[in-house]
């Protein structure tokens, strides 16, 4: 069984910064690959950001140059750096741990970029 726990999800101003963190356990394939997704109300769960095992990150177009993801292998723990946040930001962010063929979702953790 494995779980993952997200924090850090928040209110903040058009401009600011927040950092999600994801924290997995349980029995955990050593050779994944761990994401963000973000669903807004009324729209589908997108892509944020994902870095495959031993690999580099990779973004969607929206939040290149704002968003930076990082993982740390040893305690199966990663991050979600975003800055100049906009209010199309505006979702729940989910973080996603992928072994082999099973993946698995955090419970969400609602951002919200307003005045």
């Amino acid at each position: 069984q494995v779980q993952l726990v997200e924090s850090g999800g928040g209110t903040v101003q058009p401009g600011g910064s927040l950092r999600l963190s994801c924290a997995a356990s349980g029995s955990i394939f050593s050779r994944n690959a761990v994401a963000w997704y973000r669903q807004a109300p009324g729209k589908v769960r997108e892509f944020v950001a994902r870095i495959p095992y031993g690999g580099l990150p990779n973004y969607a177009d929206s939040v290149k140059g704002r968003f930076s993801i990082s993982r740390t292998y040893a305690n199966h723990t990663w991050y979600l750096q975003m800055n100049s946040l906009k209010h199309a930001d505006t979702a729940v962010y989910y973080c996603n741990l992928v072994c082999g063929t099973t993946s698995y979702w955090g419970q969400g953790t609602q951002v919200t970029v307003s005045t």
